[in-house]
């Protein structure tokens, strides 16, 4: 008997904003449906206000930094980390 998997509500799209960068863009994560599965974006300041009004999202508070599962630490980064710090 299989089970079916939980219906994804596309019509519910969220941003988390990670920075208001002093040159003016925003960096933000977009998700619809769920939102643990985003895109990272960057927009002018004027385009992010626009975007978010004409996508109706909900605000989502900031991402809480949590224990990383052992073997997975190489891949524990986003693209705003990134920008911000080097890499070996």
């Amino acid at each position: 008997m299989k089970h079916a998997a939980p219906a994804i509500d596309l019509s519910r799209k969220f941003v988390r904003l990670t920075e208001r960068r002093p040159d003016g863009f925003v960096e933000f994560e977009f998700a619809i449906g769920d939102p643990e599965l985003y895109a990272e974006m960057l927009l002018p300041a004027a385009a992010y206000e626009s975007f978010c009004q004409v996508n109706d999202v909900t605000f989502l508070g900031p991402r809480e930094e949590g224990p990383v599962e052992e073997g997975a630490e190489d891949f524990n980064w986003n693209l705003h980390q990134a920008t911000h710090q080097r890499f070996r």
